[in-house]
């Protein structure tokens, strides 16, 4: 099952994207045998400012046709890493091939977007920068993949 993390603005170099390069490069390598992966950065941009409406749109091209989509949301669901692991080994073994996190630009995703996702997600109640959420994210992602492959990294 392919991963697609579809975001709002680019990423330019520093920590941030050191960061994620490493995770996607870690799930990519644990996520293979599980069948998981590749992951895939989309990053969209929307130059004439129409806003989230805008952004929803260059979203909407980014994520693959039939893909679970997983909103990332200050007013979704909070999981534990099992929890989501879960979750992502649900969606493969039921054969789905792509997952789609998006996550929106500095006003969030827009609501026709997020109407459309089939799970909307939070890290929690504390509103974090979207650069800095796709590093959690890319985080979560290996994980998930980690403990799906029973390695030590998550310990409870």
């Amino acid at each position: 099952m392919r991963v697609h993390i579809c975001a709002v603005g680019r990423l330019r170099t520093g920590p941030e994207r050191a960061l994620i390069d490493d995770y996607v490069t870690r799930f990519d390598r644990t996520g293979r045998a599980l069948g998981l992966g590749p992951l895939v950065l989309h990053e969209v941009e929307d130059k004439k400012g129409g806003g989230m409406e805008a952004e929803a749109a260059l979203l909407e091209r980014a994520i693959p046709k039939g893909a679970v989509i997983v909103a990332l949301d200050e007013r979704g669901t909070v999981l534990s890493s099992p929890e989501f692991s879960d979750r992502i080994a649900g969606w493969r073994d039921a054969g789905r091939g792509d997952v789609a996190c998006v996550i929106g630009g500095a006003d969030g995703i827009a609501p026709v977007l997020r109407a459309q996702a089939d799970v909307a997600l939070s890290f929690g109640k504390m509103v974090w920068p979207h650069m800095l959420v796709r590093v959690m994210l890319s985080e979560q992602l290996y994980r998930a993949a980690s403990i799906l492959a029973g390695s030590p990294y998550h310990r409870v």
